[in-house]
């Protein structure tokens, strides 16, 4: 869903093949979703359990594993791209993702070249290229950028990072000639409180990664840079602390998108709330932040072996997928 005069926007964190086929393009023509996101993990799930991959899989049995994996990938992107173009040639939505290999999140020449060629294999306008916040993740992101590639920046969780990504983006769009590319960075949200929660006192639990992300979207914010937008992603709920949609009723924020599951996404709608929420200020957070370290969490630690997990978790999600596939 979109709250235009706010420039908010509601995406999909989901691809399956059956799924893009039939419930996608309604939930795009009743106004509920504007875009979607893909990941080695969605993927993984799709691809080994989905008996909707069953036909190609056996069509493209000469490819090697990754040939295959890609295959796959790309078509579900394709299909993705397609229903959402008309929103795309209307508004600044409409876009799909799709990560690069994660295996190659410390090389940026391999991340270019791959990039390069999702980009120019998938054939749309709205398609975004993934690349993780890494050092050389940066690089690529400048260069493909630069070339008019449409970037979204993933598993961002600190500031530093938030401030490398649009370092990228601004030297990359300054590159370009003619229309500019699109790009998001994709703050990761509520893994901060499945991580930090057990510890800390109840005036403090289910805060952290709600105020971190504001202080990343404020940056962004105080950018200005109208190509960018502040994505918050990993916006689902597990267990029962907090009701299914908290992440996204508590980021409802002005030149936003919220990337969520189709669970998440539903009990949003179901509340039919469309209000958007006011940022906290810089002061507020920093007092928050304080508040933290009296309880002897060392943020810049969290957000280090956050950022390695992630890592983790993709890479193992995509080599699981070229091992089973």
């Amino acid at each position: 869903m979109q709250i235009k005069d706010k420039n908010f926007a509601l995406w999909c964190d989901f691809v399956e093949r059956d799924f893009l086929k039939n419930d996608f393009p309604n939930l795009i023509k009743d106004g509920e979703i504007n875009g979607a996101t893909s990941n080695p993990a969605i993927f993984k799930n799709a691809f080994l359990t989905s008996s909707a991959y069953e036909e190609s899989k056996s069509k493209l049995s000469d490819k090697s594993k990754k040939e295959l994996y890609e295959s796959l990938a790309i078509e579900d992107i394709k299909i993705a791209s397609k229903a959402l173009l008309p929103l795309y040639k209307k508004d600044d939505d409409g876009f799909i993702s799709i990560e690069v290999d994660p295996n190659l999140c410390f090389d940026t020449k391999a991340t270019i070249e791959e990039g390069r060629e999702l980009y120019k294999n998938i054939g749309a306008s709205n398609v975004m290229i993934k690349i993780p916040a890494t050092d050389a993740g940066y690089e690529a992101m400048e260069t493909l950028i630069s070339e008019g590639i449409n970037i979204n920046a993933t598993l961002i969780f600190s500031p530093t990072q938030a401030k490398s990504c649009l370092d990228a983006f601004e030297k990359g769009l300054s590159k370009v000639e003619g229309k500019k590319p699109k790009a998001v960075i994709s703050v990761f949200v509520s893994r901060f409180d499945r991580l930090l929660d057990p510890s800390l006192p109840q005036e403090l639990k289910g805060k952290t990664g709600i105020i971190n992300a504001t202080k990343i979207y404020n940056l962004i914010e105080e950018r200005g840079l109208k190509e960018v937008r502040c994505l918050f992603a990993s916006t689902g709920v597990k267990g029962d602390e907090y009701p299914k949609d908290y992440y996204i009723t508590q980021l409802v924020f002005s030149n936003s998108i919220n990337t969520a599951p189709l669970e998440t996404i539903e009990a949003y709608l179901e509340t039919n709330n469309t209000s958007t929420k006011t940022p906290l200020s810089n002061n507020e957070i920093e007092e928050f932040f304080t508040q933290l370290k009296n309880e002897s969490v060392d943020i810049e630690k969290v957000y280090d072996n956050l950022l390695n997990d992630g890592l983790k978790a993709f890479v193992e999600a995509y080599n699981q997928i070229l091992e089973e596939i």
